[in-house]
């Protein structure tokens, strides 16, 4: 298990536009859920969703069989390994979080600060 379900960040059933809706009207950098991932696709069953600086970031989070760990984005030589994707949130409510905008080749970084529900 994740450690997702009982989470007050986790929306279980919301897809894409209806988080990246719930963030644009948040408007808070930081802001931030975690969501099924639109593919069904157990290597990558969850996504990140963070808004900073007027932008929403989809973020995959990919589980690795082999540790039965979690990780960020794409697979990367010296990647942060986490137990679970509370781990994660739990680890970038106090580090700052990479984002990286691959249309504008730019990079940002928040931490997760706050948690929107998804009504």
């Amino acid at each position: 298990d994740a450690g997702v379900h009982s989470k007050a960040w986790y929306a279980a059933t919301c897809d894409r536009k209806t988080a990246e809706d719930a963030l644009y009207r948040s408007n808070k950098d930081g802001s931030f859920l975690i969501r099924k991932s639109s593919g069904q696709d157990s290597r990558q069953p969850y996504t990140l969703v963070v808004f900073y600086n007027r932008r929403v970031y989809n973020i995959p989070i990919r589980f690795i069989e082999s540790t039965r760990q979690y990780a960020l984005g794409r697979e990367k030589n010296g990647e942060e390994r986490f137990n679970s994707v509370a781990e994660i949130v739990e680890n970038h409510q106090c580090t700052s979080l990479v984002l990286i905008d691959s249309q504008n080749n730019t990079k940002d970084s928040t931490k997760l600060k706050h948690i929107v529900r998804v009504s």
